[in-house]
Parts: structure tokens; sequence; C-alpha cells
């Protein structure tokens, strides 16, 4: 269990709203978080990876084949822990918009946001003691690895720009020199991001972080060295089989 303040960390929240398009066929008829990694779902594995840190409650935003995952967790018993559901089956509303849509479920505590189809060693517990010791806004757990999309930090942790490499697009926010670092898909928020967003609608929160950093502190946590796959991908499944038995 985490040695956490006592605010703690209540709730975590599960990205498993996605088309999933990049697991075609599988997508076809299944939600991605449903793919199965040696026979066991990504969304049983990030909950079982999250619960051996002590957290007991979940939310999960939900959109294609819906049922699907609310059938698997009620024929699960929702793993042991609670677990609320964030609908949106009239629209996936991507990362930034589906936070919007489940604040009220969040709480007014800091969170953890986390996709469904990653899957890492992350150690959480050090990463939430970062959270808590520096008390940014946001802190990402990032990685120095390959990746067509990069994250730029200054040498103090502080977010202030990003990058695509695929086609040269960049936003800086600083012109001391910047180190890329890759993105692992977690998040710990301040629930202070809301200030920041829109009240609704389909955003991705990196929109977010972008207007955010000029005049926020949101900080990187470097795990490299780490295990990362990211299993959105069909060419990522044969990795993760063989690393996570």
């Amino acid at each position: 269990m985490l040695d956490l303040p006592t605010s703690g960390l209540p709730k975590a929240m599960l990205l498993a709203a996605g088309l999933g398009t990049r697991l075609k066929p599988f997508t076809d008829n299944h939600p991605k978080a449903l793919m199965k990694i040696n026979g066991i779902t990504l969304l049983e594995r990030n909950i079982t990876y999250l619960k051996k840190y002590g957290f007991t409650e979940f939310v999960i935003n939900v959109h294609h084949f819906a049922d699907q995952i609310r059938d698997f967790l009620k024929t699960n018993s929702d793993f042991g822990v609670h677990i609320q559901i964030s609908d949106e089956s009239e629209e996936v509303l991507e990362t930034g918009g589906g936070l919007v849509k489940a604040k009220e479920l969040l709480g007014d505590e800091s969170f953890l946001l986390m996709n469904a189809d990653v899957l890492t060693d992350l150690n959480i517990e050090d990463f939430i003691q970062f959270h808590y010791q520096y008390q940014p806004l946001v802190s990402l757990a990032v990685s120095d690895r390959e990746s067509t999309r990069k994250l730029l930090f200054e040498e103090n942790k502080r977010l202030k720009g990003w990058k695509n490499l695929s086609n040269r697009e960049e936003i800086i926010v600083s012109e001391k020199p910047l180190k890329e670092f890759a993105f692992s898909g977690v998040h710990l928020i301040n629930p202070r991001i809301f200030h920041h967003m829109p009240s609704s609608g389909k955003f991705s929160i990196m929109k977010t972080y972008m207007d955010a950093m000029e005049t926020e502190k949101i900080l990187g946590f470097d795990h490299s060295g780490g295990i990362f796959i990211d299993v959105g991908k069909t060419e990522s499944v044969k990795e993760a089989e063989l690393l996570f038995t």
C-alpha cells in the first residue's frame, strides 16, 4: 500500500473509449481494451497492475462496443474494485473531452489517468511520490525511446514543448535547451486542470497541456529503461506477449 498524504490518490481513470483502428480486424467486433495478451485482456491487466499499488476506485470511459466492456466487468465482479463508467456512447470525445465528461466522477483530489491499451512496469509508487513532492498541475510519465512524437522538457523537468517528427510540426515556449522524451500514456493530474479546459466537446488533452505549459508547472517523470508497450497497434501484440506472461 502506498504511503500517501492524507489527501490520498482516490481514483484512477482508464481510457477505454477509443475506436482502436490500428488493431483491426479485432476492433471490427470488439473494443481494444478487451484485446488479450497471453489470454488476459488489456483492461484486466491494467486494473490488476494499479490494484497492486493500492488503487480501489476506478473510472472507465466507454464508447466502442461499450456493452462488451460493461458485461466483461460484471462477469468478473469488477475485479474486486469499485468501478464507475463514463458513457461516451453518443460520441467518442478523445482524451480531453472524455476527461471533462468524467469530471464529476473523479472527485476533488489528484487522480491518475492512463490509456487502457498501454502496458508498462512504471513504478506507480515512485510516480505518485514525485507528484506529491513537487506539486505540479500535471506529472507525465515519459521515457527516452523512439517515437514520432516527443515532449520537450527543460533541465528542471518542466514541459516546454512538443514536436511531431513525421511532419516537423512543433510548439515551443522556451529559449533554453530542451530534452526530448516520449510520452508513456500515464498522467497524474490535479483537478485544477479543469480550469484550463472547455466545459464540453471533443479535444485532445495535449492541447490543454500545450496551452497551459507556459504559465503552469507540468513535469516529466523519467522512467527510461523500463518497459513500455503501446498495444494499440497490431505489431506490438507479439512484443507484449514476450514481456507479459
